[in-house]
């Protein structure tokens, strides 16, 4: 097998794996009617995140995010092939994981809450991210971006600069746990395009609402993790030259 091959297969994992965990843990609540709630949902994100990037990070470099990806194309880390080829898998990944989180719980019948797997997934719209009427859309935007870039900043901070401490994993985790926790409400605290079209597609039954929001969340965790990276690179990164 050749390294494409392994590291088109790492993304595709690791995406899954965060997918298939974080939404998972949105339906749970729904169809538990309270647990885990929101703390349980962020800590699952951030664990499986954890985990996917610990385990891609030495082949793929554990992307696992099309923003992620995005913003090492644009500071010269990846090539433009590879960086497409990324996205295509991280997307597929995380369409596979909806589509599988839709079987599952579409054959769950009422909880003790009363609820059916069915109808959870219709209340939560299968995990999707999304924002109410009460969130403008450039506020979504903002709030996508700003999120997004505290995550690259730690994927900077902990991964990608050669000073730094070996916990990029955790340290990645620990970023997207605490911005969904900040942020959940507001958006859903996504920060990760392919994992919003993952149960989006994976869904089936998504709204004319849900796609018409789509955008925000490849726009917002784009743009905040291409300012992450620029001032990265050049405020922080130290330079080749330097002695």
């Amino acid at each position: 097998m050749n390294d494409r091959v392994r590291n088109l297969t790492c993304e595709l994992i690791g995406t899954f794996l965060l997918t298939f965990i974080g939404a998972g843990s949105i339906l749970t609540t729904t169809w538990t009617g309270g647990a885990p709630g929101l703390v349980g949902i962020a800590i699952a994100h951030g664990i499986a995140l954890a985990i996917a990037v610990s385990a891609a990070m030495n082949l793929s470099g554990g992307h696992i995010n099309p923003a992620v990806t995005a913003t090492m194309l644009a500071t010269g880390r990846i090539k433009a092939g590879d960086a497409v080829a990324y996205i295509i898998s991280q997307c597929a990944g995380a369409v596979v994981a909806g589509l599988l989180l839709n079987v599952i719980f579409s054959s769950l019948g009422a909880s003790d809450a009363g609820i059916t797997g069915a109808k959870a997934i219709e209340l939560c719209k299968l995990g999707t991210p999304a924002f109410s009427a009460a969130v403008p859309a450039g506020i979504a935007v903002l709030t996508e971006a700003l999120l997004t870039f505290v995550l690259l900043f730690a994927v900077f901070g902990t991964a990608v600069d050669g000073r730094c401490p070996r916990i990029a994993g955790f340290g990645i985790g620990l970023a997207v746990t605490i911005d969904i926790l900040a942020g959940g409400p507001i958006t859903g605290g996504a920060m990760n395009p392919a994992r919003t079209i993952g149960t989006l597609i994976g869904g089936g039954g998504a709204t004319q609402t849900l796609w018409a929001q789509h955008w925000v969340y490849w726009v917002g965790p784009i743009a905040g993790g291409l300012l992450a990276g620029f001032v990265y690179d050049t405020l922080i990164m130290p330079r080749k030259d330097a002695k």
